[in-house]
């Protein structure tokens, strides 16, 4: 009975080891702290043009959706009921509110900096020949270091392409939030970063050297 116990024992702090490294697990815990007490960010506003046209800082905030009920009729003529995101974001900052909708917006959590020096940069890429670089294969595998986290450069611009900043980390991770509209959410080596209607890329840092 003793030996098991150890042994769960020492399965639990792999278990955590494991964890503690893994980016997907970072963010899980970052969307609870936002939830139940909030996190610090700066919001950086853009107009469509890339232009910077309001920066909002505050210690407790999180963000959320908002839904509205829509209709639609089944097949007998019966009034089915159901309920879908807007466009609207509803940013809760330090016990008030903001609602948004169709700006650009950028949430940079406290102690997350954008790269200074951001420059163009052509990729061209060639094949090693392992059998990594299989297509089947190799989206298996990201999958797998996405949710670890991956050596990556997020380039972001405006919604009429014009670019706006860039940040890099040695431990990226993204998700589509599912109760957020127009809204991807990143963690960069353990900071959260929201990008809310922007076109942006995510890029390999092995791809630009």
């Amino acid at each position: 009975m003793k030996r098991r116990k150890i042994i769960g024992l020492i399965a639990c702090i792999v278990l955590i080891a494991c964890l503690t490294g893994c980016a997907e697990f970072d963010s899980a815990l970052n969307d609870l702290q936002g939830n139940l007490t909030g996190n610090t960010y700066t919001i950086n506003t853009y107009d469509n043009y890339g232009n910077k046209i309001m920066t909002t800082q505050g210690e407790k905030i999180n963000i959320e959706g908002n839904g509205v009920e829509t209709t639609s009729y089944d097949s007998d003529g019966s009034i089915i009921t159901g309920y879908e995101l807007s466009s609207v974001i509803t940013i809760n900052i330090d016990g008030k509110e903001i609602q948004s909708c169709g700006d650009t917006c950028i949430f940079e959590q406290n102690g997350l900096k954008a790269e200074v020096n951001f420059a163009q940069e052509d990729i061209q890429s060639q094949s090693t020949g392992a059998i990594t670089d299989n297509t089947i294969i190799a989206g298996i595998v990201n999958k797998y270091k996405n949710s670890f986290g991956k050596s990556r450069v997020v380039v972001i611009k405006s919604q009429l392409g014009q670019p706006i900043t860039a940040y890099s980390g040695d431990k990226v991770y993204w998700k589509i939030p599912q109760d957020l509209p127009k809204m991807t959410k990143l963690m960069i080596d353990g900071k959260a970063l929201y990008i809310h209607r922007a076109n942006f890329q995510i890029i390999d840092k092995e791809l630009l050297k």
